[in-house]
């Protein structure tokens, strides 16, 4: 049984393509990743926030693959910005790496991060049924 996608027809459509919740099935495996920085394995932070989005992605694939699992099995993402014109930057970063809307999904505009270098962060949940 897969993820059940929640979009009630009573409320407004999400705006992009997530849904507004997720249902996981009972005795679905649970991964969930830390908030992840544009920060490649040798230290170095891009100044530009699409390669930083990249990053992120790359890192959060390379945690769930260690779990046995992939981005496809993500049900929720959480995103953090340090500007509102990032926004479409890393929705079309997140739309490279994951098809379709079957996840929920936050985006927060925030005021800085552990370091001023840093422009996106981004953490998920991840589910999946035993094989």
């Amino acid at each position: 049984m897969p993820h059940q996608k929640l979009n009630p027809a009573t409320i407004r459509a999400p705006l992009a393509a997530y849904s507004h919740g997720i249902a996981v099935p009972p005795g679905a495996r649970l991964v969930f990743a830390s908030g992840q920085l544009g920060i490649g394995p040798d230290d170095v932070i891009p100044e530009d926030v699409e390669a930083q989005a990249v990053l992120c992605f790359e890192n959060i694939r390379a945690i769930l693959a260690e779990a046995g699992m992939t981005l496809q099995d993500v049900v929720r993402f959480n995103a953090f910005v340090t500007d509102r014109a990032y926004f479409p930057v890393y929705g079309r970063v997140r739309s490279r790496y994951v098809n379709g809307d079957a996840f929920a999904s936050t985006l927060v505009i925030v005021s800085g991060f552990t370091r001023p270098e840093f422009k996106v962060e981004v953490e998920v949940t991840a589910a999946r049924l035993p094989d």
